[in-house]
């Protein structure tokens, strides 16, 4: 059972599961666990089963799927106010994980049991919207990712990517390989090549993009 204080967290970050009747949001109260997650913990792997919806209060959780080769290709992240859609098939389907999910920011979180999940899942029409709108976005972000890994080189993938964020970029270079689903040694040498170019300055952990023209346009090639 989770206190009155992280329960108005709760629905402040989550206003849809104010919902429900009122005695099924005390079930499902009742039934939360909270908890706290350092960087770096493993939430949930591969084959393993669901044990429970995670809501997340703060914190960023990413999800991956891992090759045999310890290569990892990042499908999206969950930040506060959002669902991981693995959780809510696996639920629904009373499957396994198909991916893997660790956490990136030291991350606060309520967990409802399967049980309570499918109670809400049921009971709330607008939970369920949530849950599909999630669904909706998550498909559409990921037939882009497949797209790109499918049909962009690496060079096409890594220029959109750097024109995407803030300059300078703060990364290492094995972080962008695994955002990009590469090796750290292609990743390094593609790099190289944009700095050769004059198009970013390299520096300790960090990118900074010097002609974001010239990588826009080879990341529309």
């Amino acid at each position: 059972m989770i206190d009155a204080d992280t329960q108005t967290r709760l629905l402040r970050q989550y206003p849809v599961l104010a919902d429900p009747p009122r005695d099924t949001l005390d079930v499902l109260m009742a039934s939360a666990t909270y908890m706290q997650v350092p960087a770096g913990a493993m939430m949930f792997d591969e084959d393993q089963p669901c044990m429970g919806f995670a809501l997340l209060l703060s914190g960023t959780a990413r999800v991956v799927k891992a090759a045999p080769n310890g290569r990892e290709l990042h499908l999206y992240d969950v930040t506060p106010g959002e669902a991981c859609i693995l959780t809510s098939s696996c639920l629904l389907g009373k499957s396994t994980y198909q991916a893997r999910c660790t956490v990136l920011t030291p991350a606060e979180l309520v967990v409802l049991p399967p049980a309570s999940f499918r109670l809400l899942f049921t009971a709330s029409e607008s939970f369920r919207e949530h849950v599909f709108s999630r669904y909706s976005e998550r498909i559409s972000d990921l037939l882009q990712l497949v797209s790109a890994v499918a049909f962009q080189k690496l060079d096409q993938r890594m220029a959109h990517w750097l024109v995407q964020r803030e300059s300078p970029v703060r990364v290492t270079h094995q972080a962008l390989a695994d955002d990009l689903g590469s090796l750290r040694e292609i990743v390094s040498r593609v790099l190289k090549n944009f700095a050769d170019q004059g198009w970013v300055a390299l520096g300790r952990e960090q990118i900074e993009v010097l002609d974001a023209p010239a990588l826009m346009k080879l990341s529309a090639v």
